[in-house]
């Protein structure tokens, strides 16, 4: 049963929005076209600072790959979505883009970027249609609480000390791995002290770290490899197997193939933080093991008197090449005539199956994405209500849900944000008793 609020008479909001990022922009905008009296507030100075910078500082608004493969690329409660996305998916996000004038272009897998390769058009646009549609907006207004006695929502409490009625309350506060946007973390007490379980947050979409001699020594450092494939197991058991550009750094490994790797090492690890991880790196090529071995047999005829490290210089960079001899303990200086059978597939191995352990990740203040945050187990997934406070929802990377890069995050953020606030402005009119 829906019990009415008490009001502040016309100063009382339908809704307010907490947090001026892609989530918190679109749930206002949500709501303010449902027939919703809105307010966005935001603690920084400007809205869409995290949106500025992302995608390179060019935006990237969605991926345009079918549904089922979208939710393959949001490995972190990407089943909890289905309902979301069935609401607004990443071709409605298209849509609504084109709408605003914004022109678009796909990329490489999938990936849309405006035309302009400007974050800034999107940021733009958004707060813009945000202000045109009649929402409220104040800037530099911290929050210190959520007012919700008997588990009911009554409005916010400023850390100024003003409460803010409202019938309904959207936490759009994002996670907690960008503390310079205003990504702190800041909502996860709110929720808790509500009852809603948090799940601790964890870096995902982040460099991998390696404690690896070869790493320690610097030997590859900079080293870039387009289109690797890499397998990352724990123990024997394998976890993931991911492509792309990857660049060895002093740490360890970051580039594309890492970021998606790294939930299944913070998963693990969360589980058990004794985890052992080797990541095996393919740098054969379309060449299988086999492929590679026929070649190296064929070199001791055709180029019996050519060096090792010349013969494999000729396909890989010296760097590698030097590691490669070094592992497979054999010295530059042999002639390919003198390489043994078991030499030869020793080197067609490593090749194929570069191997490097894996220590962990970055930190949290580092990754990409926040992993954890208010359980979905607590959150209603059709409408992003919370299941232990009425009139309250989340939206975006404050929920346990995230992504790999490559638009899926945003497009999270887009759907969970269109879903609370259509559903949130439906609550509040029910409860306000405009809406029958």
């Amino acid at each position: 049963m829906i019990h009415n609020r008490p009001t502040n008479g016309d100063r009382t909001y339908d809704v307010v929005v907490i947090g001026g990022g892609p989530s918190g922009l679109m749930a206002a905008i949500s709501a303010q076209s449902s027939q919703a009296r809105t307010l966005l507030i935001e603690k920084g100075s400007k809205l869409g600072r995290k949106l500025a910078i992302s995608g390179g500082g060019r935006c990237n608004v969605t991926n345009a790959k079918p549904l089922d493969e979208l939710i393959r690329n949001i490995p972190g409660n990407g089943r909890f979505l289905h309902s979301a996305l069935a609401q607004f998916n990443n071709y409605d996000i298209i849509r609504f883009f084109e709408n605003l004038g914004i022109a678009l272009k796909e990329e490489d897998r999938g990936r849309v970027f405006p035309r302009s390769d400007k974050a800034s058009t999107v940021v733009s646009a958004l707060v813009d249609y945000v202000r045109n549609l009649g929402v409220d907006i104040r800037l530099n207004s911290p929050v210190n609480n959520l007012v919700a006695p008997n588990q009911e929502i009554q409005g916010i409490a400023l850390t100024s000390g003003e409460v803010i009625t409202a019938r309904a309350v959207i936490v759009a506060t994002g996670g907690a791995n960008v503390p310079a946007t205003g990504s702190t973390g800041d909502a996860y007490p709110w929720a808790r002290a509500l009852g809603h379980r948090i799940v601790p947050p964890y870096p995902t979409e982040v460099p991998l770290t390696s404690d690896d001699a070869i790493i320690l020594q610097h030997r590859l450092q900079g080293l870039s490899w387009h289109n690797a494939t890499v397998q990352l197991t724990a123990g024997t058991k394998p976890l993931a197997t991911e492509s792309g550009d990857l660049l060895f750094s002093h740490f360890g490994l970051t580039g594309p193939v890492a970021l998606r790797l790294s939930h299944y090492v913070s998963t693990a690890l969360r589980n058990n933080p004794a985890t052992i991880f080797t990541a095996f790196i393919d740098l054969g090529g379309t060449d299988s093991q086999e492929d590679l071995a026929k070649r190296f047999h064929e070199a001791r005829l055709s180029q019996a008197r050519r060096q090792i490290q010349t013969l494999l210089h000729q396909t890989w960079p010296q760097r590698l090449t030097e590691v490669l001899l070094d592992i497979a303990q054999i010295s530059g200086a042999t002639p390919v005539s003198q390489l043994s059978n078991a030499q030869i597939q020793t080197l067609a191995r490593l090749i194929k199956k570069f191997p490097l352990s894996i220590s962990g990740t970055l930190p949290l203040n580092k990754a990409t994405v926040t992993g954890g945050g208010v359980s979905v187990k607590d959150i209603h997934p059709r409408t992003m209500a919370s299941k232990r406070c009425q009139g309250l929802y989340f939206a975006g990377e404050v929920i346990d849900v995230h992504a790999h890069t490559g638009g899926y995050n945003i497009t999270v953020a887009f759907s969970t944000g269109h879903a609370a606030g259509l559903h949130a402005a439906l609550f509040a009119r029910q409860v306000s008793g405009t809406d029958a």
